[in-house]
């Protein structure tokens, strides 16, 4: 009998489930997890949690204290699931301050490691925005691992590459989102997604440099994305499309291979004047990623809205 699609996929890259259901990851068995504000609120609205987010509510300090409580319980908990990394957003709102992140960072690191759960295992997640990338670069000289999210644009990710970060979430779907918004007839699917083809440059440009960085495409709309990238770094997947992959037996050929002769000169970093210069001249990825941010920080909202009650 030939083999679900997600487990050939599983033989030629490191499926993430994104996600923070436990009955998911429980379910699937990824390598990775990642999850994000809108991931974490969905996570802390399940009724069975309510008596445990109360318990952290009325023991944190203040909101902010409260939701990155609640971020490492349930990451805790993933970890206890899969044999890799998991990923831990720090908040949105600190998207444009490089100390204030840095600082976030090193608060969700020191609770994991209240939880038992060693640096090594966690990916903070910073939006791939100038002072985020800035923030990513000292904390990975000080041996905390990071995950650029919100990343839109080559600008993104040349410069995420340059900072020596060890993972970036390229978002499929959000970039076929908004070429879809501007061109509403035309034939997006196959290898004529948008979003596929800017993965498919920053793979293919991280391999010829030589790049440690991990690629890890995010944001599907459709299996389709999906496999036009098997075998790709990673790829992190909502548990909508892995239950699709697992049901489907059809044969999945490789389309991303890492077997690529390394260019001998990188190109030269970017100064902050030329990042923002060139992500400026990228419509698509300035407004994708200011609109991620606004997105991410909403839910944070309802979360911190959520907690605040429970707290009383």
């Amino acid at each position: 009998m030939a083999q679900d699609k997600l487990t050939q996929l599983k033989a030629m890259t490191t499926v993430v489930a994104d996600t923070g259901d436990i009955d998911a990851i429980r379910r699937f068995q990824p390598t990775d997890a990642t999850t994000n504000p809108s991931l974490i609120l969905q996570a802390a609205q399940q009724e069975g949690r309510r008596a445990r987010l109360a318990e952290l509510a009325r023991h944190s300090t203040d909101i902010n204290d409260a939701v990155d409580a609640v971020a490492v319980e349930i990451g805790s908990e993933i970890s206890e699931l899969v044999p890799g990394y998991v990923s831990t957003e720090i908040s949105a709102r600190l998207s444009f301050d490089t100390e204030a992140s840095i600082a976030r960072a090193h608060s969700l690191i020191e609770r994991y490691a209240r939880h038992g759960v060693d640096r090594d295992r966690i990916l903070i997640k910073v939006a791939a925005t100038w002072e985020g990338i800035r923030a990513a670069e000292r904390l990975e000289r000080e041996g905390i691992h990071t995950n650029l999210t919100l990343l839109f644009g080559f600008t993104q990710a040349q410069a995420c590459a340059d900072a020596g970060v060890t993972l970036i979430s390229p978002f499929v779907g959000r970039i076929l989102d908004w070429h879809r918004a501007q061109a509403p007839d035309a034939d997006f699917s196959g290898d004529n997604d948008p979003g596929v083809q800017s993965v498919q440059r920053i793979y293919e440009h991280y391999k010829g440099h030589g790049y440690k960085t991990i690629v890890m495409g995010a944001s599907f709309r459709n299996c389709g994305e999906i496999e036009a990238l098997a075998g790709c770094d990673r790829l992190t997947i909502s548990p909508t499309l892995l239950a699709e992959l697992a049901d489907d037996r059809g044969a999945l050929p490789r389309r991303l291979s890492a077997a690529v002769d390394a260019e001998t000169s990188p190109p030269e970093p970017y100064d902050e004047g030329e990042f923002r210069w060139e992500l400026n001249e990228d419509a698509m990825a300035t407004e994708k990623l200011a609109e991620g941010i606004r997105k991410f920080m909403a839910d944070q909202r309802r979360l911190e809205t959520l907690l605040g009650e429970l707290r009383r």
